[in-house]
């Protein structure tokens, strides 16, 4: 099972692929969104859907795994956030994948063993159990644990 974990946000939307066979995980690839920073907000979303629409059709997933929102102080950049995860999980339902949600605490949890972990924790797990040469950036890492969340849970009995 193919699965394409995205960590979304306005100003850098991470992606990461995993491929699970069995018990075993293997990194596909990963990568990060960056629409210009003076873009207007519809042009952010086009652009993130263009990217992300590139990603499906290059390694074919058959789930889509994202965090869901969770609470700030700042209700303008939830709003914003908000709005690009909303363009995340249409790209996926625009060509047909089933789009699953976790709780930045299950997604902690299922990489770290902890949920409340650091980033550079959930780094560099992500690492260790793709078995990365490289530490991947926060965005793409998050996106891949959210991937491996899921390859883990497998919520709704997916595919």
């Amino acid at each position: 099972m193919r699965i394409l974990g995205i960590d979304p946000g306005s100003h850098i939307t991470g992606y990461g692929v995993i491929e699970k066979s069995g018990n075993y995980l293997q990194h596909v690839m990963h990568g990060e969104i960056k629409p210009r920073k003076d873009s207007p907000l519809s042009n952010v979303l086009i652009s993130i859907y263009q990217e992300l629409s590139k990603v499906i059709e290059q390694t074919s997933p058959q789930a889509i795994a994202l965090e869901n929102i969770f609470y700030g102080k700042n209700v303008r950049s939830l709003i914003r956030q908000a709005q690009v995860r909303g363009v995340t999980i249409f790209a996926g339902a625009d060509k047909g994948i089933l789009v699953f949600e976790y709780s930045p605490l299950e997604v902690k949890k299922a990489v770290v063993g902890y949920g409340r972990a650091e980033k550079r924790q959930v780094q560099a797990m992500v690492k260790a159990i793709l078995k990365l040469k490289l530490l991947p950036s926060p965005d793409a890492a998050d996106a891949l644990a959210a991937a491996i969340c899921h390859a883990n849970f497998l919520k709704g009995n997916s595919i």
